[in-house]
């Protein structure tokens, strides 16, 4: 950002320095830019940071290793938006979408969410799918609002001064499930769906502040009645090698098969 020092009523030559050094930004930028390569098949993988989900350190070693190159967004609102414009586009051989807090954000009205079209690109596209529910327990707001009233009572963290965050009921959760499922049965391609059984977040741990038992069962049974593709379940939370091996597996079998082509 560049302030247009001067120019509050009309040009003059203190405010066109300042525009003229704008514009200058916008063509170097332009000119700048460097175009994607796409010498590699891409997967598109959906994440937070590395201390709420670790499943992208795990995975990007052996993705890269059966030749792939790996785009991970951050699945904040503007990421999920990112993550969806390019499977529009077909841009992904496969897409790892193991992070759906804005769909939840979404169903609960939170301004961090990415818009109605969440998960449901790829699926249009026919790309090869694998889903989970990462961090899908947690409503996030906005650190400089005031958690609402509805949701005071309940498991609580702070993640920063820009994301603050409230869990979601179980009675939310199960509606949060049905929307997803509804969301992949339009898919034109294959899905399977990986549910690890023992917490989806790292604060979904016991004796961390997010951690609310009755609830994610509330989660897992919906899930094991209203998913209709493909479904496994996993013994493990979300931060364990045994999810990642078990998305892992799939692909490779995908690979295999020609589902998903290296």
């Amino acid at each position: 950002m560049i302030l247009w020092a001067g120019g509050l009523y009309g040009l003059n030559s203190v405010c066109k320095s300042s525009l003229s050094q704008a514009a200058g930004a916008v063509l170097g930028a332009a000119k700048a830019v460097e175009a994607p390569v796409r010498d590699r098949p891409v997967v598109g993988m959906t994440s937070l940071g590395s201390s709420c989900l670790r499943y992208m350190k795990h995975l990007k070693e052996p993705l890269e290793a059966r030749g792939f190159e790996v785009a991970v967004f951050h699945a904040t609102g503007m990421g999920g938006m990112a993550f969806e414009a390019l499977a529009r586009e077909g841009y992904f051989a496969v897409a790892l979408d193991l992070a759906l807090p804005e769909l939840g954000n979404l169903m609960v009205g939170s301004v961090i969410n990415s818009g109605e079209d969440r998960l449901t690109n790829a699926g249009a596209q026919g790309i090869p799918q694998i889903v989970s529910v990462g961090c899908s327990d947690l409503i996030d707001f906005a650190g400089w609002q005031e958690i609402p009233a509805a949701y005071a009572d309940r498991p609580f963290h702070a993640h920063n001064r820009l994301i603050k965050s409230s869990g979601l009921s179980g009675d939310e959760r199960r509606a949060l499930v049905r929307d997803i499922s509804e969301r992949l049965d339009g898919a034109k391609g294959p899905v399977h769906f990986v549910m690890p059984t023992q917490g989806i977040e790292e604060w979904d741990k016991e004796g961390e502040p997010a951690y609310d038992p009755e609830a994610q069962a509330d989660m897992l049974d919906e899930v094991r009645k209203s998913i209709n593709v493909p479904l496994s379940e996993v013994d493990c939370h979300i931060n364990d090698l045994g999810f990642t091996d078990k998305v892992l597996e799939i692909l490779d079998g995908w690979i295999s098969d020609g589902t998903v082509k290296v």
